[in-house]
């Protein structure tokens, strides 16, 4: 279970602070809104709370305010703006530089089996690349094994903005232990629906109608908004769900 402290930017982080591994040989993983300062400092980019997690000796600085800045190994939800010869050229955020993502980095994809996107198309991709002075670069398969393990294009739907933090929450593997997110339980045992989340706070429902597509949607960004907890996570999912 991950522990939190309210930080602000350039504090420095004191090793008291530091997640401790019982295992020598896992280093200290560095997550969103960290920066090291060589040899032994390590400070806050943004303010938020300082989460660690001891299982996974990882650190990282939660925040629901500010523009989200790629991190490799990110999955995120984007959008082709257009394509050049090898490339298709994605939108993760509005206003930032363009992320690259090869036509052929899909599974078992060659020239004559790669998917056609057009403009518009959304895909769900992992940053496979990431640096301040280049683009982003994606890949929609997993590296290690090669299969797409639900990336690619993602056709019907609909996508609905959240902050930064609550993507995060939803992308933990326990919504519940871990993110405090009991909502889309609550709501699967009344309707069946597909949820593909991004960590640049974007997050693609799918159901059988548009109102339960528009449902689920709708209580994430209502939960969002006002911090529900576990208890009031549940009594909106039965209000709602009652209203239908």
């Amino acid at each position: 279970m991950a522990t939190q402290l309210l930080v602000l930017p350039g504090e420095t982080i004191g090793s008291n602070i530091l997640p401790f591994s019982s295992n020598p040989s896992v280093p200290l993983k560095l997550g969103p809104g960290l920066r090291h300062i060589p040899p032994s400092i390590i400070t806050p980019t943004v303010a938020g709370s300082l989460c660690t997690d001891q299982k996974k000796n990882a650190i990282w600085v939660e925040s629901n305010t500010g523009r989200y800045i790629p991190q490799t190994n990110d999955i995120v939800l984007a959008t082709v703006h257009h394509s050049s010869t090898d490339l298709y050229h994605c939108s993760i955020t509005p206003h930032t530089i363009f992320a690259q993502l090869p036509q052929l980095a899909f599974e078992g994809a060659t020239k004559k089996t790669r998917p056609q996107l057009s403009s518009g198309s959304l895909i769900y991709a992992r940053v496979s690349s990431a640096s301040k002075h280049l683009d982003p670069e994606l890949v929609c398969y997993n590296l290690a094994t090669g299969k797409s393990d639900g990336m690619g294009e993602l056709k019907g739907g609909m996508v609905f903005d959240v902050s930064i933090g609550m993507a995060r929450r939803l992308l933990m593997n326990k919504q519940k232990e871990e993110g405090g997110i009991v909502l889309l339980e609550e709501i699967a045992e009344k309707i069946p629906f597909e949820v593909a989340v991004g960590r640049n706070g974007k997050v693609w429902v799918k159901s059988g109608g548009v109102k339960e597509t528009l449902l689920v949607g709708r209580a994430l960004q209502q939960t969002d908004l006002e911090g529900f907890g576990l208890e009031e996570q549940g009594k909106l999912a039965r209000r709602m769900l009652k209203e239908l």
